[in-house]
């Protein structure tokens, strides 16, 4: 009886501190008393999976209060999400938990961080996996007084390389479970696991794991799915019904480039909306933005999935996706931050011609292909020590795939890095390693399966939650009666005749800026300053499209591969563009072009009319010396700029005043970089690089 009444007293307590956190009217949800049970009072090791809104953080907060109360050392949080915990912490610190974090923006506060764990007076300490890394925490660990009281995992499904944001850093936290004395609990948390991830987490997260696991279903959303092919027919759509939903909300896109340009599109029909992405100028701009959403002045933010998890603004009124998401899993996670405390709330998927191409991307350099893996080792076994950028220049990997493939080898243990020296290099360890091909294949076809059962969810015509919640595994899935094939109630796909023709005329004058190259890379040419001096570097320039939009892209594809010849409404397009809307300044004086052995009239013979209807000279300035593999087919810059370099040179002399210099497309943009260098530095004056198409950007 008195383990009763010490349990009864202890739920209390807590309803108390959530009712200090939330109101006086606020109670547990189902599930959340059960999981504070097993950690503050079984010390048990847990994961807990419920949907997105739940309250998860306050599960991990309130377990933190109870057990700082209790004489137990200060928690530590491992999570991906600390610029987005600004409103978690402040609900935290309603109830007496003082929290503190360590990051890379923030070490000014580093030795008041750590003195504050030293001496007790810190409840919660906030880190990134990236962060356990680093030798300085590894040492601050040890100093915690009285040690971790409690180990939390947020987003725990980054920890399985099945799961759909796996993080190679999050491995790191296996090592750290293994060496926490017996008796201390842990908690994992995550709204995005289904049976495989779950299995995967437990064998990481160690023996004896209690899974408490929630209905995933959101009783508030209204899921629609629209098939609209073609980006005009989108941003039609996007134009006659953002009025029509409720509240504000998110318009998720695949890429920055296509949040820029439906931004654009909404501010140009009076929509008050911004764009995010991972390339807002700073951390800052991106706080301002999700206030602006949060305090509803702004109708929506037009979003990459940098707006991802942790972002939580509960009366959200909609979500809609521009296009489709590479799994269920994402989307689940993504349309789920829309009615978490509204009645009702609207789930809107659109899907495009676009969609697979940029998800087929996303999957190739999602995980390094074995191979990859062994030829960075390989390169690191033939030398002492290497820099990145010296690896670079050895492999023909991307920076961000030789990235990934570095932290899972020191993960694994074959490489190590010395970060005494100014610059991190790279050095072989004693310890043996062989690439898990048949694990990086099974990965890499799951995400293709993933990619089919999304392409299946898109032309469902049964219920649209319950498939969503049997792809997550969840074992409550059933009929939602809300969604418009249960309802019959749906948004209309149709658009107006009148939009869909503005909306096709704002893609073909809806310019892309090509911004110049201003340094090498780094590595390139030994002993030479990076920077690019102002005098041999290009001017900003201009494409007319993205390569394949609705607008124009079409056309250039067409025009590339099938035809071998640019269309005369593609001279008359890049024209009006020239002179009515770029009007560079200095204008141009003369034209040149990018050459090609393997179609040498397709692209001068488009800058020749195109000079002839901008009223100027055309002069084949610049030559091909040699054949070299398709920039396409290079995954650096250093292996991009290397594979131009000495293949271009004059092939007469260049004029002085300002050249137009003229490709079909553009992606890295180090070939026109070398050209330019190379126009400038033979007499030529400021150079404006002008490409038909620009590649399809495909950051977030």
């Amino acid at each position: 009886m008195r383990i009763h009444d010490e349990v009864y007293s202890l739920r209390q307590r807590t309803l108390t501190l959530l009712r200090q956190m939330l109101g006086p009217d606020a109670d547990f949800r189902a599930g959340q008393w059960e999981a504070i049970e097993k950690v503050v009072i079984e010390r048990q090791r847990v994961l807990v999976i419920q949907r997105t809104g739940w309250g998860k953080s306050l599960v991990y907060f309130l377990a933190t209060k109870l057990l700082r109360e209790q004489g137990a050392g200060p928690a530590l949080l491992i999570s991906p999400l600390l610029a987005l915990m600004r409103n978690q912490i402040e609900m935290a610190n309603r109830i007496g938990v003082r929290a503190a974090t360590i990051n890379s923006s923030n070490r000014e506060v580093w030795d008041t961080v750590e003195e504050s764990l030293a001496s007790g007076s810190c409840d919660l300490l906030l880190v990134s996996p990236e962060r356990l890394n680093n030798p300085r925490f590894q040492s601050l660990l040890s100093k915690i007084a009285g040690g971790v009281g409690l180990f939390v995992v947020d987003e725990a499904h980054c920890i399985s390389d099945w799961g759909h944001d796996f993080r190679p850093d999050y491995r790191r936290i296996v090592r750290i479970l293994r060496n926490l004395p017996r008796g201390v609990p842990v908690l994992g948390t995550t709204a995005t696991a289904n049976d495989r991830v779950i299995a995967d987490v437990q064998a990481q997260l160690g023996p004896g794991l209690t899974v408490l696991r929630g209905p995933l279903a959101r009783a508030s959303l209204r899921l629609q799915n629209i098939q609209l092919s073609d980006q005009s027919e989108r941003l039609a759509w996007l134009v006659e019904n953002l009025s029509r939903l409720p509240g504000t909300g998110i318009i998720y896109c695949l890429t920055r480039a296509d949040t820029e340009r439906v931004a654009r599109w909404l501010r140009l029909n009076d929509f008050r909306v911004e764009a995010y992405h991972a390339g807002n100028d700073a951390s800052m701009d991106r706080e301002e933005l999700e206030e602006a959403l949060i305090n509803n002045e702004i109708k929506a933010l037009v979003a990459t999935v940098a707006l991802g998890m942790g972002f939580d603004k509960p009366d959200l009124g909609f979500v809609i996706h521009f296009q489709r998401p590479g799994s269920v899993v994402a989307y689940y996670q993504q349309v789920g931050r829309a009615g978490r405390a509204v009645s009702e709330a609207y789930g809107v998927l659109m899907s495009g011609r676009e969609d697979d191409e940029i998800q087929d991307y996303f999957i190739g350099s999602a995980f390094p292909p074995a191979r990859t893996m062994s030829e960075i080792l390989g390169v690191i076994e033939e030398s002492d020590q290497l820099s990145f950028y010296e690896i670079l220049s050895r492999v023909n990997v991307s920076n961000a795939m030789t990235a990934k493939a570095l932290k899972l080898l020191e993960i694994d243990g074959a490489v190590a890095a010395d970060t005494e020296s100014r610059t991190k290099r790279y050095f072989r360890t004693l310890n043996p390693w062989e690439p898990n091909a048949e694990r990086i294949e099974q990965v890499t076809r799951l995400r293709r399966e993933e990619l089919a059962q999304m392409q299946t969810y898109v032309g469902h015509t049964g219920c649209l939650m319950e498939f969503l919640a049997r792809a997550l595994d969840d074992p409550s899935a059933k009929p939602c009666g809300k969604c418009a094939n249960c309802s019959g109630t749906h948004l209309s796909a149709r658009v107006s005749p009148m939009l869909l023709l503005e909306a096709i005329e704002f893609l073909r004058r809806d310019s892309v800026v090509i911004e110049p190259r201003k340094r090498w890379p780094r590595g390139l040419f030994p002993n030479q300053t990076l920077t690019i001096p102002a005098e041999e570097r290009n001017a900003p320039g201009r494409a007319l499209c993205y390569y394949g939009d609705a607008g124009w892209g079409e056309l250039v594809r067409h025009g590339k591969y099938v035809d071998r010849h640019f269309s005369n409404d593609l001279v008359r397009a890049s024209a009006d563009l020239i002179l009515s809307r770029w009007q560079p300044d200095p204008p141009p004086a003369w034209v040149t072009a990018i050459p090609s052995r393997r179609h040498p009239q397709l692209v001068p013979g488009f800058a020749e009319r195109l000079a002839n209807a901008l009223g100027l000279r055309f002069v084949p300035a610049l030559a091909r010396a040699e054949d070299a593999p398709p920039q396409k087919t290079m995954a650096n810059s250093i292996m991009q700029v290397r594979n131009v370099h000495g293949t271009l040179t004059m092939s007469v002399d260049a004029l002085p005043g300002p050249a137009l210099l003229v490709d079909d497309i553009v992606d890295s943009g180090w070939t026109v970089t070398l050209a330019g260098w190379l126009l400038r530095t033979h007499g030529s004056g400021m150079v404006y690089p002008f490409a038909l198409a620009r590649a399809t950007a495909r950051k977030a």
